[in-house]
């Protein structure tokens, strides 16, 4: 390689490096801004998993404190005073406000507090669902046909209280006198793929008391005798 050769290639060198030390002054924070960003977003993840941690067990805790009460009236005014922002926190207390209003013999009220979760568009609908279901096993003012009606809407395809619904309805057959309807409803019930084994059992019993024999089912679910 010639002498000139050498110099020009020398030369193009240096032209590289200064034109990247160029670009490296120009653009060089971009890099740098990126990785902040990324560490900084890491550590705003990590802070909100931990205030939601923190708030959830100052909720556990605001709960806990308003059960130790000793008498039913006290413990639906502690939680009254419970604040959450989260539906889901508000529908937990809104359960526990409810059985501890059953609980005193309120049966209106736990009416009123399940109807005020299952109307609350806010709250996941499986909270709402339960709700629903509840409000319906109790007595109250509502005719057999009503209950009827609100079981029907939560034992369709899919739902998932299908099957304890479906287990409040035959006892409303059994209501009305209607056994055939009932041990047809129940038959179901222990042969259905999503049963679970409480429930299993309650469905196999009823059968048995009724002088029937329950459709294919394993010895564990049979009640055990003077059950």
């Amino acid at each position: 390689m010639s002498e000139s050769d050498t110099f020009i290639e020398e030369v193009s060198d240096e032209v590289r490096r200064d034109r990247l030390f160029a670009l490296m002054r120009k653009w060089g924070w971009v890099p740098i801004l990126g990785i902040l960003l990324l560490v900084g977003g890491a550590a705003y993840s990590e802070w909100q998993k931990s205030q939601a941690l923190t708030r959830a067990q100052n909720l556990g805790d605001a709960m806990l404190a308003a059960l130790e009460e000793n008498e039913a009236d006290a413990r639906i005014a502690a939680l009254a005073t419970v604040e959450t922002e989260s539906a889901g926190g508000q529908a937990v207390l809104a359960f526990l406000r409810g059985a501890e209003q059953l609980r005193a013999g309120d049966e209106a009220a736990a009416a009123a507090t399940l109807k005020g979760i299952a109307d609350n568009a806010e709250i996941p609908l499986i909270y709402r669902q339960i709700a629903i279901f509840k409000s319906y096993t109790l007595a109250g003012d509502q005719t057999t046909a009503e209950r009827r009606a609100g079981f029907e809407t939560l034992a369709v395809p899919g739902a998932p209280l299908r099957l304890m619904a479906e287990e409040q309805l035959a006892l409303l057959d059994l209501e009305d006198g209607d056994n055939a309807a009932a041990l047809e409803r129940l038959q179901r019930i222990v042969v259905d793929a999503e049963v679970t084994a409480g429930l299993r059992r309650r469905a196999v019993q009823v059968i048995v008391a009724l002088g029937a024999e329950p459709e294919t089912v394993g010895d564990e679910d049979l009640p055990a005798p003077g059950e």
